[in-house]
């Protein structure tokens, strides 16, 4: 676990400090007008030839750039996740003409899909976990669902048409 140093910066936001295993240090100035400065610096133990570097990001650069950081940790541990039999993680973006565009999430249980789980619906740039069965779905939103390959075929199938069955066995989870 990273050791991170927290420090108040009157009038400017926070500055958050942790030092690296190779001993490089590294911050973050959260601005409290929404920017970030992602920092290296040297201490006065490194003497005049320590390396500084500031880099000045908007809300949304810092947001990208979060994302990017612990989107690999994220992206290897859902593969490990997906790599347990008989589980298959996959996402259904929700388009326009699709049935469940419009209207409420519901309960897969209810619609027939025992043993399915809605984890996430994804809304623009924040998500919504463990969404209830009166969430409403618009276009655009993306739903996280986890179940068998055949549960997870047979849901995307009710959200695109509202069919409550597939009228061909499936072989492959979604987009294998």
């Amino acid at each position: 676990m990273v050791d991170v140093r927290r420090v108040k910066l009157p009038g400017v936001g926070v500055l958050h400090t942790f030092v690296t295993d190779d001993g490089g240090k590294v911050g973050v100035i959260a601005h409290r007008s929404g920017h970030s400065d992602l920092i290296t610096f040297a201490d006065d133990e490194d003497g005049p030839d320590g390396t500084k570097v500031s880099l000045r990001l908007s809300e949304d650069e810092a947001h990208t750039l979060a994302e990017l950081l612990g989107g690999t940790q994220i992206t290897e541990s859902l593969t490990a996740l997906d790599q347990i039999p008989g589980l298959s993680i996959d996402w259904f973006t929700v388009d326009y003409e699709d049935y469940i565009a419009g209207q409420q999430l519901g309960n897969p249980g209810d619609r027939g899909i025992v043993g399915l789980t809605v984890v996430a619906v994804v809304r623009g740039e924040s998500a919504n976990p463990a969404p209830a069965a009166d969430f409403k779905v618009f276009p655009g939103d993306t739903l996280v669902v986890a179940g068998s390959p055949e549960k997870v075929a047979k849901a995307f199938n009710f959200y695109r048409t509202g069919e409550k069955h597939l009228k061909t066995p499936v072989d492959a989870p979604p987009g294998a």
